[in-house]
């Protein structure tokens, strides 16, 4: 469907290295990884992955830009990408038919590789604007990011559920960031792993406030969207702006779709897995790029070469996840 075999001269070539091991047969030539849009952690973290697997597994692999999560999983689904990067609410409702992009269609063919971060839903407006929580969002204009990613699935039902009237618009992140700048949007509604790179241009370029919930909207939100946990952005995490942040998150995971060779779902899930100090480069969220966070997945069936790789550190997988 969509592997692509080594072509014969390439695999002498590597044979004759002594690089090639048995159990790459069947391996792709290369591999596209589903990440988002430019400006959020989905880009940043999916192409520091896709060129750590080119280096170390010589497997050609590149980050694509797409709408974020909700695409993604059926991308994967399809076989159009062999890896995507997904929060587990928007997989969650494809996996049982209710994606918004693919109606009716239960993603079974999708499998988790590894655990990666908690994305956690964040708000940056300009100081000048008097904008300091969602309720002020009323009346305003608000972009939540592109079309199909998880901030634009979820802000507008968390806006919504807060009984707060907003025109929403949809955008990318370097997109939004811009819009909020130059005027054209109030307030910029994102969710993706902290420090969002956006959110931090905008913190060092302009005098901005961020915040999450305040007490009374978190619990309503923690009531109305039961996947979603009690989350807090440290004071710090961006310039100037010295207090916690409490909000809400979700967590995200690498998937694969089930056609990946076992060997190499194994070797991938290696890879991010136990090089912690390497992925932490590519981008901080992935201090929680952690084995011990494999049961942050409780409904979707693991890649059967990540599961070898899990009982290998005697960690043991339910069957309903195998």
């Amino acid at each position: 469907m969509f592997i692509k075999t080594l072509t014969a001269a390439a695999f002498a070539a590597v044979v004759a290295t002594g690089a090639v091991a048995q159990d790459k047969t069947g391996w792709p030539s290369e591999i596209t990884i589903g990440t988002a849009s430019q400006g959020g952690t989905y880009f940043v973290y999916g192409n520091g992955l896709a060129g750590y697997i080119s280096e170390a597994l010589g497997v050609n692999a590149t980050g694509e830009v797409t709408g974020g999560p909700v695409q993604n999983v059926t991308l994967v689904q399809t076989g159009d990408h062999l890896m995507g990067l997904v929060t587990m609410g928007p997989a969650f409702d494809a996996w049982n038919g209710k994606s918004e992009l693919a109606p009716g269609l239960e993603h079974k063919d999708i499998r988790a590789l590894f655990p990666m971060y908690q994305t956690p839903f964040q708000v940056v407006a300009l100081k000048s604007s008097g904008i300091t929580s969602v309720s002020d969002l009323a009346g305003k204009r608000v972009s939540v990011g592109p079309a199909g990613g998880t901030p634009g699935t979820y802000w507008p039902q968390f806006i919504s559920a807060l009984g707060v009237e907003a025109t929403i618009s949809n955008s990318g992140a370097a997109d939004a960031a811009g819009q909020l700048s130059d005027g054209l949007i109030d307030a910029f509604a994102f969710a993706a792993g902290v420090p969002i790179s956006a959110f931090a241009e905008l913190a060092a370029q302009q005098d901005v406030v961020m915040f999450g919930f305040t007490p009374e909207e978190q619990a309503k939100v923690l009531e109305a969207f039961p996947a979603m946990a009690p989350f807090v952005i440290p004071s710090g995490t961006y310039a100037g702006h010295d207090y916690d942040q409490n909000t809400v998150a979700l967590w995200n995971f690498a998937i694969a779709h089930k056609d990946m060779p076992d060997s190499l779902a194994y070797e991938i899930t290696k890879l991010a897995l136990e090089n912690n100090e390497r992925m932490l480069q590519i981008h901080a969220t992935a201090a929680e790029t952690l084995a011990s966070n494999w049961d942050k997945n409780t409904f979707m069936t693991f890649h059967p070469g990540a599961v070898k790789y899990y009982e290998e550190k005697g960690i043991t997988i339910p069957d309903n996840l195998k």
